[in-house]
């Protein structure tokens, strides 16, 4: 075992990410360790990232994180941490799949949710170029108008057709050979909408010149759409969570306060294992909070904080700042992004 962390960060994606370039400002040692399965890295093309006029790539956002937590001297080490626990004189103790221990003073867990993914072949390249997609709220504006499928077969993909229908009128529901769990109700609700379901088994869904071209039912019909959203849920990877005995909903999403410290001392969560939104820029604002509050908590321990201050100090006045012209909004984007 190496010297003591003041933070071991377990995840890679944008929420853990962000909590490491903070830690690295805030000159503390700080280590992410990274499975490499962030969600981030399906997205083809994120246009609703603030910043990126032309989008950027899912890929590439999580490229540029890393380089910058990197410059600032953060560790980041591909790998997954199996078991985590606390210790009596404080802190945390975590072994790597290697057989390594690790030490820590906190932990922010950035861990995330694996998405239930249909099963279609190709499905990664698929997502990764648009034609499956998983977040409406970050890419519906894309499919206006067009001719769309949510696969799914429960009231979440009901929630996700009804979302989806303040874009589009062209829609169907397909459960891939699944029986829908909706109530004559939610059905009713569906047909007046002119929302077609679709309970066969798909055989193959085929694509030319980067668009989905048909899907092939089991009984020889053949579906055309301009893209497919999957809607079958989200599995929380809540596993070190549960072995240190944080508070977890019934989805098994991590309940956090407003400082996203959970039940236990020490212990953050941040991103899409927390309960709530799952986006980017919360992800990210959920682990500036965090990595600030780890910040102040050791600050208290080494006595650099009095009792009962505030922390931090009040903001000072704002700074005046040229407002943005029209025309600074039409320059061209920074090169390479969003192509």
């Amino acid at each position: 075992m190496t010297g003591k962390l003041d933070c071991l960060i377990v995840g890679g994606g944008p929420g853990g990410l962000t909590a490491a370039i903070y830690l690295a400002r805030f000159r503390r040692t700080v280590l992410v360790v990274d499975e490499a399965k962030s969600r981030c890295a399906w997205i083809p093309t994120s246009h609703n990232h603030a910043g990126f006029m032309n989008g950027i790539n899912g890929l590439d956002l999580l490229d540029r994180m890393r380089c910058q937590a990197a410059q600032y001297g953060a560790r980041i080490e591909t790998g997954s941490i199996k078991s985590l626990r606390c210790i009596d004189q404080g802190g945390f103790v975590a072994t790597t799949e290697a057989g390594g221990a690790l030490a820590a003073e906190t932990v922010i867990l950035a861990t995330g949710v694996i998405d239930d993914q249909p099963r279609l072949p190709d499905l990664f390249d698929a997502v990764q170029r648009g034609l499956i997609r998983v977040c409406p709220i970050c890419d519906a504006y894309e499919v206006i108008d067009k001719k769309v499928a949510v696969i799914g077969h429960g009231r979440d993909a009901m929630g996700e057709v009804l979302f989806i229908r303040g874009y589009t009128a062209d829609l169907t529901l397909l459960t891939l050979g699944t029986p829908m769990n909706l109530t004559a109700e939610d059905r009713n609700k569906l047909s007046e909408l002119g929302i077609r379901t679709v309970e066969e088994q798909v055989e193959r869904v085929t694509e030319e010149d980067g668009r989905i071209t048909k899907v092939v039912l089991k009984s020889g019909e053949e579906l055309s759409f301009d893209t497919l959203y999957s809607a079958l849920g989200t599995l929380a990877r809540s596993t070190l969570a549960a072995q240190v005995g944080a508070d977890m909903n019934d989805q098994g999403r991590v309940i956090v306060d407003s400082h996203c410290l959970t039940s236990v001392p020490g212990f953050y969560a941040a991103g899409d294992i927390v309960e709530g939104l799952n986006q980017i820029s919360v992800a990210m604002g959920q682990a500036a909070m965090a990595a600030t509050a780890v910040h102040n908590q050791l600050r208290r321990r080494e006595g650099m904080i009095p009792p009962d201050s505030a922390v931090p100090p009040a903001d000072p006045e704002p700074i005046q700042t040229p407002k943005t012209t029209l025309a600074a909004c039409t320059q061209p984007p920074e090169a390479g992004v969003g192509e």
